[in-house]
């Protein structure tokens, strides 16, 4: 399915609604009509937007900030948001943005060209994993404030998906008033951490960490007034209680549960499950700086062990294809025609036997126990490898923890997920292999590899789109070939929720952001 159809049909389903069948609602614990109870199995380490780079933080983060531009409803399509047009000159490295007046921050600051520039200026002096975005592409120097309702931002080099990228959580404006919370240098990290200092339709009014996050309903925000009053999301790390408390009415949306959770209520009275196609990856981190790790035939070894059907029919009950490479089906550059690794026991044995590990070792799987998933995808990993003589250690810690340790390379294998911010497979390429975006930036495997550096530079930087796409082809092939990670599966992605929830309108880009904004509950 070419990329534009694929898109057509989210849309379709987008505006068709929920695949599920409405049910009475109504519960006498049902939370108040303008509070939404949104039930996660994770909490979130920061709120800071130009530090965080994980989704589940964002859900947290993305409404409590506006953006230049922003992605259209279920579509891919960039609209207007703190920018209310904008022109490119004919080189495609000049954009220059016409501001939105009379918005303010939440702070009281007001938003302007300067509030602009100082935003990205401070992404880029932090230099955290945000920032990677853009290396490359944009610096402090090609900020350029023209007047206080103009500002324009000249590339270094051409890159097709910018638009795209103003529209991602990244790319929040951040109130220059942060400053005044700034601590040893930190630029305000600190203090943002565990605030908001944006323009969006909520803020946040509260946070007990590990308990639950509560966004208020700005009360001066300049679009539309969003019909919830708040949005209280609530840390759950049981799965199973969380499936029991949205059965029972206590939590009106709920996030991650299994395909067999989910089955098992989707004909519940008042519950109904939204599902569509997805461009989320599940894979397996392999750290190659690991002394065994390193070596690439014990990491094809791996991928020759692991049973991908098994663990298709058995943690996502065949909701699933089996990746082929890391770029995904649907996206414009996904090659058909790579290798796909399948399980092989015999070859994985020679493979491990030539490294020099005949009788295997011991490795350790972290995973986040909050994702029930990624447990039973572990639980099966292990085994598999058991039969090469691959010994497993399966590692849980709570998410903010995983992440830390996953960030300084403190980990030999991992279970993960990446879903795209942008419709375009930069983001399945320059994130993952890049050598300088170790750990959480992309990176997550610590790969090295000059050639790969080389290509995944030049698909960020040419104009052609035929010539891009051969780049891609070539980038597919060795990240397949040195097996940087185990290419697991990309899922239908599905979500549960009570039938008094309206509104919610699924973005691709958006996976694990629902539109807090645009939702309703009925009485």
């Amino acid at each position: 399915m070419s990329a534009s159809r694929w898109f057509r049909v989210l849309a379709v389903l987008a505006v068709l609604g929920l695949l599920g069948v409405p049910r009475p609602a109504g519960s006498a614990q049902a939370p108040p009509q303008d509070v939404l109870i949104f039930g996660a199995t994770s909490d979130v380490e920061t709120m800071d937007p130009q530090v965080s780079v994980d989704n589940i933080a964002w859900r947290a983060i993305y409404y409590c900030y506006d953006r230049l531009v922003q992605l259209k409803g279920g579509t891919t399509e960039v609209a207007p948001q703190l920018a209310e047009s904008w022109t490119v000159s004919p080189d495609g490295k000049t954009f220059t943005f016409r501001l939105r007046s009379g918005v303010k921050f939440i702070d009281g600051t007001p938003f302007d060209a300067q509030a602009v520039a100082a935003s990205f200026g401070r992404l880029f002096k932090m230099g955290k994993g945000a920032a990677g975005l853009w290396d490359g592409i944009l610096d402090p120097g090609g900020i350029t404030v023209v007047n206080p309702s103009t500002i324009r931002f000249t590339l270094k080099t051409p890159f097709a998906p910018f638009l795209g990228s103003l529209a991602t959580d990244q790319a929040s404006i951040v109130s220059p008033g942060v400053m005044k919370h700034e601590t040893a240098g930190d630029l305000g990290q600190a203090w943002l951490a565990g605030h908001t200092a944006g323009t969006g339709p909520f803020y946040l009014k509260e946070w007990r960490r590990g308990e639950r996050i509560v966004l208020e309903r700005n009360p001066n925000y300049w679009g539309p007034k969003p019909a919830l009053r708040q949005v209280i999301i609530r840390n759950i790390p049981d799965a199973a209680v969380l499936r029991d408390l949205l059965e029972r009415g206590e939590v009106d949306m709920g996030e991650v549960l299994t395909d067999d959770q989910i089955d098992a209520i989707k004909d519940k009275p008042g519950i109904r499950v939204f599902e569509a196609p997805s461009f989320l990856a599940t894979y397996i981190y392999l750290n190659n700086r690991n002394r065994y790790l390193e070596n690439v035939k014990v990491r094809q070894a791996i991928s020759y062990a692991i049973d991908y059907q098994g663990i298709i029919r058995g943690v996502r009950k065949g909701r699933a294809v089996q990746m082929r490479g890391p770029i995904p089906q649907g996206m414009a550059g996904h090659d058909k025609t790579v290798f796909q690794y399948t399980r092989d026991v015999a070859r994985a044995r020679r493979l491990l036997a030539e490294a020099g590990h005949p009788q295997g070792f011991e490795l350790g799987l972290l995973i986040d126990p909050g994702v029930r998933e990624w447990a039973d995808i572990a639980t099966i990993v292990q085994a598999n490898l058991a039969e090469i003589g691959i010994r497993v250690k399966i590692e849980g810690y709570a998410r903010p923890t995983m992440r830390a340790k996953l960030d300084k390379a403190d980990f030999d294998m991992a279970t993960g997920f990446w879903t795209p911010d942008y419709p375009d497979a930069d983001m399945f390429t320059w994130f993952w292999f890049y050598s300088k975006n170790g750990g959480l930036a992309g990176n997550r495997s610590f790969y090295s590899n000059p050639r790969m550096d080389e290509l995944v530079v030049a698909q960020r930087q040419e104009p052609d789109p035929a010539k891009r796409m051969q780049l891609f082809r070539q980038i597919q092939k060795i990240a397949v070939d040195d097996a940087v990670y185990v290419y697991l599966y990309q899922p239908v992605y599905r979500i549960a929720m009570r039938s008094r929830v309206q509104g919610y309108v699924y973005n691709p880009m958006l996976l694990f952001m629902p539109n807090f904004s645009g939702i309703s509950k009925a009485p």
